[in-house]
C-alpha cells in the first residue's frame, strides 16, 4: 500500500477539488478529461468506471467529514476490498488488494480511516462559512482553523475586526 503520507495528501487533494471561486462551488473534477488527469497524477489510470468511484468516495468523505454522513455511509466503497501483509527487508508491508477502478476511490477512504484512528479530529472543514475547502491539522496543538491562513484566516481575522471596531464605535 503506498504511505501513509502520501494516501494523507491524496484524500486532502480529493476533498478540496470543490472550491468556492467567486462565491461559486466549483468541481475540479466535472470535466472528464480534468478528472483523468487528476486521477493520473495521484497514480490512477484515468479510467471512467475510475474517476466515477474516486467522486463517488470525494462525495460521500465530504459529507462524513463535514458531519452531514454517517462514517456507514463509506462502507459500500470498501466492498471486497482487503489490506495483506507481506514479509519485506524492514518489516510488514500491507498491499491493497481492490478492483483496480477503485484503487484511488478506496486509498482515500482507507486514509480518512487511518487519521480518524491516528490522529482524530485533525480532518476538519475550514472554519470559513463561505469556504468549502477542508485542512489536515498537522500542528501540535491542534488549533489550526483555517484551509489556508493568507486567505481565508486573515479574511475571518479582518471581519472580526472591522465588526469590533463598529460595535465599539457605535458603542
Amino acid at each position: 500500500m503506498a504511505d501513509d503520507t502520501a494516501d494523507d495528501d491524496l484524500l486532502l487533494e480529493l476533498l478540496n477539488t470543490t472550491p468556492v471561486a467567486d462565491g461559486t462551488q466549483v468541481d475540479e473534477l466535472a470535466d472528464p478529461e480534468a478528472g483523468r488527469r487528476w486521477l493520473r497524477a495521484h497514480g490512477g489510470s484515468g479510467t471512467a468506471q475510475e474517476l466515477r468511484h474516486l467522486l463517488e468516495a470525494r462525495d460521500a468523505l465530504q459529507r462524513v467529514v463535514r458531519g452531514d454522513g454517517q462514517p456507514a455511509d463509506l462502507q459500500k466503497l470498501l466492498a471486497g476490498v482487503a489490506r495483506t501483509p507481506r514479509v519485506a527487508p524492514h518489516g510488514i508491508d500491507w498491499v491493497l488488494e481492490a478492483p483496480s477502478d477503485r484503487v484511488p476511490a478506496v486509498r482515500a477512504v482507507t486514509a480518512w480511516g487511518v487519521l480518524q484512528e491516528s490522529r482524530p479530529g485533525r480532518l476538519r472543514p475550514c472554519a470559513n462559512d463561505e469556504c468549502r475547502l477542508f485542512l489536515l491539522d498537522r500542528s501540535k496543538a491542534n488549533t489550526a482553523r483555517w484551509c489556508s491562513m493568507a486567505a481565508c484566516g486573515n479574511r475571518m481575522k479582518a471581519r472580526r475586526h472591522h465588526r469590533r471596531a463598529r460595535a465599539a464605535a457605535a458603542g
